[in-house]
């Protein structure tokens, strides 16, 4: 590969990785948050270089000093298996570079979705110290995190008989059933874990569909004990767009 095209290469990848970071939010489908600013640092770095090696291989750029007296003796002395050999020539293998700066540019990976969610690690939620009380009035909006925390953890049972409102993509379970499910990442999808909750009462839409839901917790078990089942009587179900950050398991808002 010739300078002048890893240049090339070098400035594509860069302009596809600012497209996904710095211009959209595309790159939340990838990495948390809190790791887009580095991306876009890496996008800038990528474009910089891309632009000095094209700026250092421009036409008219003055050349090597002319060859002086001594340089054809030197020559002389270069061992044969130098010959041949352009060094301003990069690996081949570097073109494969072209393939995910032409994807991130033109048609850009979707966010991890049920298909990862049925093969993943369910995460674990963390023990609560204390729960917030629920609103007064009107059904609570929650995340999937404080919902399940809350079944199988508030000796309060306060979701008992309790409309709630949850959100999440649609993941299709076993024998006809379904689950409202987040993956959430600690670094970047390749570490995704799932929090998944069953729906009972509705027809599950389509696979990867986002949906808020409205119901109550599903009696099975004992509420506020490992034994509660992490599941919802669904009253009613809205489709909704995915979220910027898929990632990131917050309670739905509410119509006001």
């Amino acid at each position: 590969m010739k300078r002048t095209l890893q240049a090339g290469l070098l400035l594509l990848t860069g302009a596809g990785v600012l497209r996904v970071s710095l211009f959209s939010d595309i790159v939340l489908r990838y990495v948390k948050a809190g790791l887009q600013p580095y991306v876009i640092a890496s996008g800038v770095c990528l474009m910089a270089l891309g632009l000095t090696g094209a700026a250092r291989d421009r036409p008219g750029r003055d050349g090597p000093a002319e060859d002086g007296p001594g340089h054809e003796h030197e020559q002389e002395h270069v061992p044969e298996h130098e010959h041949g050999h352009d060094h301003s020539h990069g690996p081949r293998i570097a073109w494969l570079l072209l393939l995910p700066a032409l994807a991130l540019l033109f048609h850009a990976p979707p966010a991890l979705g049920s298909y990862t969610a049925a093969r993943d690690n369910a995460k674990v939620v963390e023990d609560y110290d204390r729960f917030d009380p629920l609103p007064a009035h009107g059904p609570a909006p929650l995340s999937l995190t404080e919902f399940i925390a809350r079944a199988q953890q508030d000796d309060h049972q306060a979701l008992k008989d309790r409309t709630v409102v949850l959100s999440g993509f649609v993941t299709p379970g076993k024998n006809g059933t379904w689950d409202l499910t987040r993956l959430l990442v600690a670094c970047c999808a390749a570490d995704s874990q799932s929090l998944t909750v069953t729906m009972h009462g509705v027809t599950a839409p389509p696979a990867d569909t986002w949906a808020k839901v409205t119901g109550t917790w599903h009696h099975e078990g004992t509420l506020g004990t490992p034994s509660a089942a992490l599941a919802l009587d669904v009253t009613s179900l809205q489709r909704i767009p995915q979220p910027p950050s898929p990632y990131r398991d917050r309670a739905p808002a509410i119509d006001s």
